[in-house]
């Protein structure tokens, strides 16, 4: 589903050219969870960005569900994105003055989905926010954000669910309620997750966990059972 190889970015910065990625190797198979953890620096995000198509690399051969995305130019990408990709970030990146229904009917209009706002109920339903179609960004607490951005997330049925640091703007226990849902859908429809975070406790819940060091896979792999624990290293 996700095959990256030999990937390299760069990107400028005051100081000058920052290599980010440094010939990445990775790949991840229909239908798999796994996480990546790594210090702050080590390229996460951008490897995020590189598998969403939001950021070209210098180099490498990127993959995403049988297509290069080398291939494909700014519109094409964001098509690809449209149909394929579901993405959620730490910060809930709602449309303020829209309604929370209306934030999960958006990419749902642009792929020119008539029963938009139908599907985007039923979303918003699905992750317990069935009393909160009307209900403006500043009316929803931290966790409904973050709810209503998975709804618009798995709204397109993606083959691909990213998610970086998730978990990041809400408290512990919202936190977990909110992955479990997030967790519980990607289960029911087969998703492939690719999960961006600093808790170990939530990569653990992954299929496998990955470092990421200085732009690179580091060696060794840690696998997870169902109920979260590391099996050996692989």
């Amino acid at each position: 589903m996700i095959r990256l190889d030999s990937v390299e970015v760069t990107l400028t910065s005051a100081a000058g050219p920052v290599n980010v990625l440094n010939g990445l190797d990775l790949a991840i198979e229909r239908g798999e969870t796994v996480s990546v953890l790594g210090p702050s620096g080590a390229g996460k995000t951008t490897m995020l960005m590189v598998i969403a198509g939001l950021e070209r690399a210098r180099s490498g051969r990127i993959a995403i569900d049988g297509t290069d995305l080398r291939g494909l130019d700014e519109d094409g990408l964001a098509r690809f994105r449209r149909g394929r990709i579901g993405i959620v970030f730490q910060g809930f990146h709602l449309i303020p003055t829209m309604t929370a229904l209306e934030n999960v009917a958006v990419p749902l209009e642009l792929a020119g989905r008539g029963d938009a706002f139908s599907r985007a109920e039923a979303e918003l339903a699905a992750v317990g926010l069935g009393k909160r179609f009307g209900h403006y960004p500043a009316e929803l607490s931290g966790g409904e954000q973050q709810r209503v951005a998975l709804a618009r997330a798995f709204a397109i049925e993606p083959a691909i669910l990213l998610a970086d640091e998730p978990t990041g703007n809400l408290d512990q226990e919202t936190g977990r309620e909110v992955m479990d849902l997030m967790f519980g859908e990607v289960a029911r429809r087969g998703t492939t997750l690719l999960l961006i975070t600093h808790d170990e406790r939530l990569a653990g819940r992954c299929g496998r966990s990955l470092h990421l060091v200085d732009g690179r896979i580091a060696n060794g792999e840690t696998g997870h059972g169902p109920d979260g624990a590391a099996d050996d290293a692989r």
